[in-house]
């Protein structure tokens, strides 16, 4: 036996003993009136002798984190959703009973004590417990002190331990949730209605992904986990609903990195009467709303390298893009047999027949999109990656696009809508082909999308922004499962 099953058997042997002796190992009556936080923001900075007139009590419950025992009394350490304080725990104070019960406790037990707050002589807040209850016996011991919680694998199986052991990422998420209601503040403003579309899609579309499978026993049809939203917040747009926004789950499946999880947060939006060039006065002023919100300031670091969001961002057509951050000649982006070479030259798997704006793409993510460490709006999109947008009057082998990158990775995407019915068909017919020939990533053909769009679609723009993303930057997180409370992971059984 190990120690750690060693440690567990005594911890039941415990407890068989404690209910022995008709101790409550997990009651629900209990009444909690502060927080750690609440205590420490209030009498954090108090001078010993002004605490020691204090006289209202607080009740306070959470988890011991530490025990420093003297015989006769006690100091322990316990955390909950604020933070840690310490207790002082007396028998002469407690009574006989109460001291016994809290001698069979364990590092890991929950509990709730009530008590006045007062200064060591050491200068540390302390609460001086007039009481003390057990309200969950833990039978799993937490991992030795010294060393915590260090093994990603096991932080990002057991999310409930890397909580209770790593008090930087409880912060992380509670971060996200700001920055959630930050998002709906900055929409509400704005006039946006918040709204929710299926998850389950019949044809699956409105990115170029791969999506998952699954099948409808009462219905006798196959669906699709959702792999964007776009195509039914388009139908309200239709409808009337001129400015829409989702913020909820996508499906894809696709690989695991330390920036894709094959399930993932999007906030999707439209605003009718409006281009993509609206959306990225509208994107620059959403993120710098929120950079003011968490840092004060427009200007923070991550992973090691200042980003400045001061506006206005840099803005590069992909083309200008290459041909700034790499040693492609302006000449061989505007031929295809050239592109192609060029691309395959660098180890690209492009086919000899490949299109000019997908090799022109292809080169543009092997060869820049790590370069664009501050925040830079790249435009004119090839049509053929861009089966959606709306084509540009100024050149129509390109759309009007906008892909945001920081830190070397993609935040945004946004464009001016298609809005004419005959020109998606022919561009569903376009992907219809590419599916034919393998892309399984391609668009099928959604007839009810472009019955929609023949009741009329106002001139509109949309963008998806990944809140996953969001948070990493604005969390300094290096990995996006740092962010997901839950992140998928390979099987143990795996390899």
């Amino acid at each position: 036996m190990d120690e750690k099953s060693d440690l567990i058997q005594k911890k039941r042997e415990k407890i068989v003993l404690m209910k022995s002796e008709g101790i409550a190992l997990y009651p629900n009556d209990v009444t909690v009136t502060a927080t750690t936080e609440t205590i420490l923001n209030r009498f954090g900075d108090t001078d010993k002798e002004t605490l020691d007139q204090v006289e209202e009590r607080f009740a306070l419950a959470g988890r011991i984190m530490a025990v420093r025992n003297f015989g006769k009394s006690a100091f322990i350490n316990v955390q909950d959703r604020g933070g840690k304080i310490q207790a002082y725990i007396a028998k002469n104070r407690v009574g006989d009973n109460a001291y016994s019960l809290f001698k069979k406790l364990d590092i890991g037990d929950i509990v709730s004590f009530e008590g006045k707050p007062f200064k060591t002589r050491t200068g540390e807040l302390t609460i001086e417990a007039y009481t003390i209850r057990l309200l969950s016996k833990s039978v799993r011991p937490l991992p030795e002190k010294w060393h915590g919680l260090t093994d990603v694998e096991t932080r990002y199986r057991q999310r409930h331990l890397d909580l209770i052991m790593n008090p930087n990422v409880k912060k992380v998420f509670y971060t996200r949730s700001r920055i959630m209601a930050l998002i709906r503040d900055f929409m509400q403003k704005r006039d946006f209605l918040e709204v929710e579309t299926p998850m389950m899609h019949p044809i699956a579309g409105g990115a170029m992904a791969q999506p998952f499978k699954t099948h409808h026993n009462a219905l006798g049809m196959d669906l699709y986990l959702r792999i964007a939203p776009e195509l039914y917040l388009k139908r309200l747009v239709v409808g009337g609903m001129e400015r829409v926004y989702e913020i909820n789950r996508n499906f894809r499946n696709e690989g695991i990195s330390t920036f894709h999880n094959p399930e993932f947060s999007m906030m999707e939006f439209y605003q009718a009467y409006a281009t993509y060039e609206d959306l990225i006065i509208m994107t620059e002023e959403l993120f710098t709303f929120i950079a003011k919100e968490l840092f004060d300031s427009l200007i923070f670091t991550y992973q090691g390298c200042d980003i400045n969001l001061t506006r206005p961002w840099q803005r590069l057509t992909v083309k200008e893009a290459i041909v700034k951050y790499s040693d492609v000649r302006p000449e061989i982006l505007e031929d295809r047999k050239r592109a192609v070479a060029y691309g395959k030259g660098i180890g690209l798997p492009l086919d000899d027949e490949e299109s000019l704006g997908k090799a022109i793409i292809a080169i543009f993510e092997e060869l820049v999109e790590d370069k664009l460490i501050q925040p830079t709006f790249i435009t004119e999109y090839p049509l053929e990656v861009s089966p959606l947008s709306r084509k540009s009057e100024k050149d129509s082998t390109v759309v009007d696009r906008f892909e945001l990158y920081i830190s070397g990775k993609e935040i945004a995407n946004a464009f001016s809508e298609l809005n004419d019915p005959e020109d998606q068909r022919e561009r569903f017919v376009m992907q219809l082909k590419e599916r034919e020939a393998g892309d399984k990533e391609a668009h099928e053909m959604d007839e009810d999308y472009i019955r929609a769009l023949e009741y009329g679609m106002a001139p509109t723009a949309g963008e998806g922004i990944g809140i996953d993303r969001l948070v990493m930057l604005f969390t300094d997180s290096p990995s996006i499962r740092d962010v997901i409370l839950f992140p998928h992971m390979r099987s143990k059984n795996k390899k």
